[in-house]
């Protein structure tokens, strides 16, 4: 079924199918390089022209199975919209609908619990500027302490709180969560995110070892912050550049995500 014809079997208008086949290849990209956890986790995308409705996945499938039109349309109440035995994730919904009713720009948002970003979520200054990948976040990183499973619909005022202004936040021995404009973007911020994650506690163990780490200074790092935000010399959007070239592997190598 192509894509034309999977949209007019469901019934979907084009900009929100559009956003279901975006979300859907961002599930896929975050299942191919192996920073999801099973049937867990969750990545939301508001509505078009829907303030208050968001896609979510299904709550049983895995990460590489979801497609455009399983994934399930609620409202900020948690109620769901579609014509769908699937459920939704309780956590999903406590988590997702706090942020996507409190900030605009959060089109996408997007939670996982990553090896190495749970990793250094427990450690107490969290990622810290040891390379270049790790500047984008420098002081630009919001913590939530852990308060058990986040089911309870009063600790949604505390995830707003905390993230405030950021785009990514460590949510302290529990994992990460990113917010983006775009699937790309919230997909991105979580990718350069893991891989500073894992150069860190490389070079912690180096460390641990007897080997002497290098930090740049606050100025440097602070300079090298600005350029990413900034968006100075020829620094795009994280996921301007990168997201379609992901997209079309996706297509080379199993486009079945469309569907």
């Amino acid at each position: 079924m192509n894509a034309m014809s999977a949209r007019e079997a469901h019934g979907i208008d084009p900009a929100e199918w559009d956003a279901r086949v975006k979300l859907a290849a961002c599930y896929r990209m975050v299942a191919k390089l192996g920073m999801d956890d099973l049937i867990y986790n969750h990545i939301s995308m508001r509505v078009p022209g829907h303030e208050d409705q968001f896609l979510i996945n299904p709550y049983g499938l895995l990460f590489d199975e979801i497609t455009a039109s399983s994934l399930v349309k609620i409202d900020t109440k948690g109620n769901k919209l579609d014509d769908t035995l699937h459920a939704v994730n309780v956590a999903a919904f406590v988590i997702h609908a706090a942020i996507h009713t409190s900030n605009r720009d959060a089109a996408c948002v997007l939670h996982t619990h990553s090896d190495a970003s749970v990793a250094v979520s427990g450690q107490e200054k969290g990622l810290l500027p040891f390379s270049q990948f790790a500047m984008r976040f420098y002081e630009r990183q919001a913590f939530h302490d852990y308060e058990g499973v986040a089911i309870d619909l009063d600790e949604q005022t505390r995830l707003v709180r905390d993230l405030g202004p950021h785009k990514v936040m460590l949510m302290r021995n529990h994992g990460i969560l990113t917010v983006g404009r775009t699937p790309g973007e919230a997909f991105m911020l979580l990718y350069y995110f893991e891989r500073a994650a894992r150069i860190q506690l490389q070079m912690q163990a180096a460390a641990a070892a007897g080997a002497t780490l290098v930090m740049p200074p606050h100025e440097v790092c602070e300079k090298a912050a600005r350029q990413f935000w900034e968006l100075q010399g020829d620094i795009l959007v994280p996921g301007e550049r990168e997201w379609p070239a992901l997209m079309r592997q996706l297509d080379r190598t199993d486009p079945s995500y469309r569907n």
